[in-house]
């Protein structure tokens, strides 16, 4: 196939990567072990672990759950925790366990969190003690087997680690109560595994390691499985891309604010900086801004990773525009697309681009990024990365003409191998060849470059014309007084659909009128939306991502009422 996106590779990088050397995600971070023993490998709340002492805890976690669980490879065990030190250590033992990661958002209510349990089979889970009060109420329905309990503060140096949660549970009643009977904590876990032999276990390209649950913004969650191969292949293919913006870096420094178990701060940070021997700096709580600019504050870092609504938020944070910022090399924007307005002031006060990229939980995510080397905002999510093939397809997955808007469709070795246990599921999105269909409308320009319109369900249609909520967003934002936008489709006698906003205000002073003339100046009248409502906030996902469903939803719950 034509491959014109190629001309925009960095030099160095390849069209297609060679068969990576590591066959599993597990033995991929152990040789990190080896060669990094000394270096931090995760830092929280002032604490850090050594990739030494990761090896040490993530064997004696291994160890528990093989010789005190029984639990046999292949078997699924859950990760309900937020950045906390717990994580990498629960992540890499299970995988020396020859076990299978299923990721669980912490903010889950009970309906959730039993579907999860139940479609996966998990036979173990571990959860923070501030969301296990969710877990007591659906075991009976979901009955997992084997529950670990721990504490936000459990693997922070003491006595910190016992007055963070003195104060979670006893001041900010941050803990309610529970009754998970027969479950054992965290630090005792470790101490089982202590001093025992692990046996060991065969993983390869063709194991799952991860059932990465998808946002079910549209039903319920379905279960991407990401094999050994899909991880390993895209850490390779994101090393090879960003090998330029590092080089001379002598280690790493990321920020993880994105939480570790949503697949996009995953694959990026908590498994790629640690598979080159960098440090990961584990943000518990990126919504307490304050606290997250004065945590920045401490740490020269090289990597930054966010979504939109992290980067504007930041940036209207006091003492954020005086940090420090000569350290940082690249700024990844994901998730949701960037907006102009955002990318520029972001380069104005750091002095470093956005890169904007793209992919997909079916993806592990990554699957087109912008060449690091342009430096200014183009509205491109970039062209397709090593090993990675593109089209834009019509409905019935035949290619569309050049410049033309149609479905996103991508292949490469990261595509999932499908949605665990639901066959039909994986039909309706795998086109023959491997092509999977991503539900996002976009198109190509003639250099190759992809640029994403919208999700295909959220395309407004208006008097027959398509109006793509992202361009209005665009527009909107782009106002002093704006801080977050939301353009959804409602019901309309005469047009079938009108487009209605929803805004968060920076300034008091703004008003729907304003709003709507800066559309008149700046859009084609239908896209001119024909309401304005304000808001405190908006509905998100766990990474911040404008849940414009939850609008939609809302919508027709008052026309029903």
């Amino acid at each position: 196939m034509n491959k014109p996106w190629l001309a925009a590779y960095a030099e160095g990088v390849p069209e297609t990567l060679p068969t990576p050397e590591h066959r599993s995600v597990r033995d991929m971070f152990e040789a990190a072990f080896r060669e990094f023993p000394e270096r931090p490998a995760f830092t929280n709340m002032g604490t850090s672990l050594t990739f030494r002492e990761l090896d040490r805890l993530s064997m004696q976690f291994a160890c528990y759950l093989q010789k005190d669980l029984g639990l046999l490879k292949g078997e699924r065990v859950a990760i309900m925790l937020p950045n906390v030190l717990q994580y990498p250590v629960a992540l890499c033992g299970i995988f020396r366990a020859g076990l299978v990661v299923v990721n669980v958002n912490p903010l889950y209510t009970g309906r959730e969190l039993k579907h999860q349990l139940t479609d996966s089979g998990a036979r173990c889970i571990i959860i923070l003690e501030n969301f296990a009060h969710t877990l007591a109420g659906v075991i009976p329905e979901a009955p997992v087997p084997f529950v670990i309990t721990t504490g936000v503060g459990d693997l922070l140096d003491k006595p910190k680690g016992w007055l963070v949660n003195f104060v979670l549970r006893h001041i900010k009643k941050k803990v309610p109560p529970y009754d998970l009977p027969g479950s054992v904590t965290f630090a005792d876990t470790l101490k089982a595994g202590k001093d025992r032999q692990l046996t060991p276990v065969e993983l390869g390209f063709a194991d799952i390691a991860f059932l990465q649950y998808t946002g079910g913004t549209t039903g319920l969650a379905k279960g991407a499985m990401l094999s050994h191969r899909n991880m390993v292949y895209n850490i390779a293919q994101s090393k090879a891309w960003q090998a330029d913006a590092f080089e001379n870096v002598g280690r790493i420094v990321a920020i993880t604010a994105l939480p570790l178990y949503h697949i996009f701060s995953l694959q990026s940070n908590g498994l790629g900086i640690l598979a080159q021997g960098g440090e990961n700096i584990l943000i518990t709580n990126p919504r307490d801004f304050p606290a997250f600019v004065k945590e920045l504050g401490n740490h020269r870092f090289a990597y930054f990773t966010g979504v939109n609504t992290l980067f504007a938020a930041l940036m209207n944070t006091p003492g954020f525009a005086e940090l420090d910022f000569s350290s940082l090399r690249l700024t990844i924007g994901g998730g949701m697309a960037v907006q102009e307005a955002v990318a520029r002031k972001w380069q104005k006060i750091t002095g470093k681009p956005i890169t904007q990229a793209y992919g997909l939980t079916e993806t592990s995510p990554g699957a087109i990024v912008n060449p690091l080397g342009i430096t200014e905002f183009t509205g491109s999510i970039g062209v397709p990365i090593s090993s990675t093939d593109v089209r834009i397809c019509d409905d019935d997955g035949n290619d569309v003409e050049p410049g033309e808007s149609g479905e996103i469709c991508i292949r490469g070795p990261q595509v999932m191998e499908g949605y665990w246990r639901q066959p039909e599921e994986t039909a309706k999105v795998m086109l023959p060849g491997g092509w999977l269909r991503t539900g996002d409308i976009g198109h190509m320009d003639e250099k190759g470059f992809v640029f994403i319109e919208d999700r295909k369900k959220d395309m407004i249609n208006v008097s027959g014309f398509n109006v793509y909520p992202n361009e209005i967003e665009g527009v909107v934002v782009e106002m002093d007084g704006v801080l977050e936008v939301a353009a959804v489709g409602i019901p309309d006698e005469k047009s079938g659909e009108a487009v209605k906003l929803y805004v968060v205000k920076r300034d008091e002073s703004i008003t729907e009128d304003a709003i709507i003339e800066h559309c008149r100046e700046n859009l084609t009248g239908y896209k001119v939306p024909s309401e304005v409502e304000f808001r405190d906030e908006l509905p998100k996902t766990n990474v911040g991502k404008v849940l414009r469903r939850a609008l939609r939803d809302e919508e027709k719950r008052q026309a029903a009422g």
